[in-house]
């Protein structure tokens, strides 16, 4: 069960937009360290807060709560002190060997926490309060400039849509903001009569024509929508169907691993995992028992980095 601490750390997490896992014990075959329902948070970085299992154990679950963090999917976890030579997988199930263990087995439940898909909207109107409502109800982060200290909306490459419905109040500015970020939906509540004069404003402006061609005016899928609740909907429909089935955004980079030659773990490459040079390359242990016994196999002189 997640203490007060953690939990409170969670919620920073959640403050500050970072995905996070939550990685909990649910099984245990002694002997073992942890007990069933121990907590971990592990961050996209791997820092791990919490107690999960000793330094072997840990390598496995941050490794695997990054992959569950790029597939946003939960998974979980068995490891085994005698268990497969490779990374087993099945749906929803991976299973490691972790020689290191002491004889017993733990399973974690791996759970990713990301950030709901940010949705900028520039303008002060029913329609704006309309999406407000359906933007939440759809698991979607509605961020208005009215709710900004200087009202100032700065798009940027991770929001997942823009729509600006100022009627004609800074539209221009706003909607080159959002298309020169790289946001994956901008849309302009217009008619088309008037969205065709903002285009031609832009292009005027010198707006690239690939970046015109994706501003969606009038915004929204067209449903015959005539009030402002029935036109919130069809915007937020469409911003649920790219969301569903249009192109996925960038993947998080891939965790960088390697393999300990002692006990042929994979473990997660960052800055605080034991290593040493050897034959010109670096190699990477799970814990520096390993690294240690390496260089006793190999006759090399005893490091303590």
């Amino acid at each position: 069960m997640i203490g007060d601490e953690l939990s409170r750390r969670a919620q920073e997490l959640s403050a500050a937009r970072a995905p996070y896992v939550i990685a909990t014990v649910v099984r245990v075959e002694r002997p073992a360290s942890v007990e069933p329902g121990n907590v971990g948070l592990v961050q996209a970085d791997g820092t791990i807060d919490g107690f999960i299992g000793g330094v072997c154990a840990q390598h496995s679950v941050r490794l695997h709560s990054l992959e569950a963090l790029q597939s946003g999917t939960p998974l979980l976890l068995r490891i085994l002190p005698d268990g497969p030579e490779e990374i087993a997988r099945e749906e929803g199930l991976v299973t490691v060997t972790n020689t290191c263990l002491s004889g017993g087995a733990i399973e974690v439940f791996l759970e990713p926490v990301l950030p709901a898909p940010r949705v900028l909207v520039a303008g002060n109107s029913p329609i704006v309060a309309e999406l407000r409502v359906l933007g939440a109800a759809v698991g979607l982060e509605i961020v208005a400039a009215q709710d900004i200290p200087d009202g100032i909306l700065n798009p940027t490459a991770g929001d997942l849509a823009l729509v600006v419905a100022a009627h004609g109040n800074d539209e221009v500015a706003t909607l080159r903001a959002g298309l020169e970020a790289g946001v994956r939906y901008v849309g302009l509540v217009a008619s088309r009569r008037r969205g065709a004069a903002v285009i031609d404003e832009l292009r005027t402006d010198g707006v690239a024509e690939n970046l015109l061609d994706a501003l969606d005016t009038p915004a929204g899928l067209d449903i015959g929508a005539r009030t402002p609740a029935e036109v919130a909907l069809s915007i937020a429909a469409r911003i649920v169907e790219l969301r569903r089935t249009g192109p996925e955004p960038a993947a998080a980079e891939a965790p960088s691993t390697a393999i300990d030659p002692i006990c042929g773990m994979t473990v997660v490459v960052g800055a605080g995992t034991p290593s040493l040079e050897h034959d010109g390359g670096s190699v990477y242990f799970c814990c520096e028992g390993c690294r240690h016994k390496f260089e006793e196999e190999r006759g090399l002189a005893r490091s303590d980095g």
